[in-house]
C-alpha cells in the first residue's frame, strides 16, 4: 500500500472557523497526518488558546500551526487572510467551515438578519474559494472542501435562510468542481446533521426534542466533531483524488430514513 496516499504530509491547510467545534476538530485531524494548518476565527482569545491546545498536543515545528484572527464577512479581512497563507508559503488545501444561523420563523427575519447569515455561509466561502484558486492551481492536486449540512437538502427546523444558504453552498461545490477539474483543484463538501458542539448543546440538552432527533437517526445518536473532521481529511489526501462534486452527508443515517 502506498501510505503517502494516505498522509497531508506537506501540504498546507487553511481552517476557517477554526476555534472549536467541527472546526477545531478538523484542525486535530490535519495536523494528525502530517499537514500545516493555519487556523483562522473571529474571536482571537478563543482562537489562540485553541492553537496553543493544538501545538501542545502536536510538538513539532513551531510554525505547524498557525492562527490568524478575522472576520471571514470582511473584504479586507478576507484579503489579509490569503496574504498570510502566501507568507507562509501558499495553500494546498481549503477548508470552509466559518458558518453561522439565527432560528426563527420566515416572516420574523430582517433583511440584515437573513443577509448576514448568507454572508457567513455562503458568500464569504465563494469569495475565499476564488481568492484562494490562485495559490491552490500552482500545485497538480489541491482541494476545497466545503461544510454545508443535510438543511440544505432537507427540512430540519433550523430556519429557511440557512437552508437556502447552505443548499446554495451545496450547488457552489458542484459548480466549482466543474470548472477548477482542469486545474488540478477538486471541491467537494461535507453536510453535518447534528454534532455535539457548543453551538447545538441548549438544543440537545432538551430531553424531547434530543428524543426526536434520535427517533430520525437510524443510529440512534448525535455525532461528533471527529466523525465530521474524518471525512473532511478524506476528501483532502490524495486517497481521494478522484473524488470531486460531491457532498457527503455526515449523518448516522438520517437523510435515508424512512418509515
Amino acid at each position: 500500500m502506498d501510505r503517502n496516499r494516505w498522509s497531508l504530509e506537506g501540504q498546507r491547510a487553511l481552517v476557517t472557523g477554526a476555534s472549536a467545534g467541527i472546526g477545531l476538530a478538523i484542525c486535530r485531524e490535519l495536523l494528525g497526518l502530517g499537514a500545516q494548518v493555519l487556523m483562522v476565527a473571529r474571536e482571537a482569545t478563543a482562537l489562540e488558546r485553541a492553537r496553543a491546545e493544538l501545538e501542545e498536543e502536536f510538538p513539532g515545528p513551531e510554525d505547524a500551526v498557525l492562527a490568524l484572527p478575522a472576520d471571514v464577512t470582511d473584504e479586507e479581512q478576507r484579503a489579509e487572510i490569503l496574504d498570510w497563507a502566501a507568507d507562509q508559503g501558499g495553500l494546498h488545501l481549503l477548508v470552509n467551515n466559518a458558518g453561522g444561523n439565527l432560528t426563527r420563523p420566515a416572516l420574523d427575519y430582517g433583511e440584515d438578519q437573513w443577509r448576514g447569515i448568507f454572508e457567513i455561509n455562503l458568500f464569504s466561502a465563494f469569495e475565499l474559494c476564488r481568492a484562494a484558486h490562485p495559490q491552490l492551481a500552482r500545485h497538480a492536486t489541491s482541494s476545497i472542501v466545503n461544510i454545508g449540512s443535510v438543511s440544505g437538502i432537507t427540512h430540519v427546523r433550523s430556519g429557511a435562510p440557512y437552508g437556502m444558504s447552505k443548499a446554495a453552498l451545496h450547488q457552489m461545490t458542484r459548480n466549482l468542481a466543474v470548472e477548477w477539474a482542469e486545474d488540478g483543484v477538486r471541491v467537494n463538501c461535507v453536510a453535518p446533521w447534528y454534532i455535539r458542539t457548543r453551538r447545538t448543546s441548549a438544543k440537545l440538552s432538551d430531553p424531547d426534542y434530543l428524543d426526536e432527533v434520535l427517533q430520525r437517526t437510524p443510529m440512534g445518536r448525535v455525532g461528533e466533531p471527529e466523525e465530521v473532521a474524518s471525512v473532511v481529511a478524506f476528501l483532502c489526501m490524495p486517497a481521494s483524488s478522484y473524488v470531486t462534486g460531491e457532498c457527503i452527508a455526515v449523518d448516522g443515517g438520517f437523510l435515508r430514513y424512512g418509515f
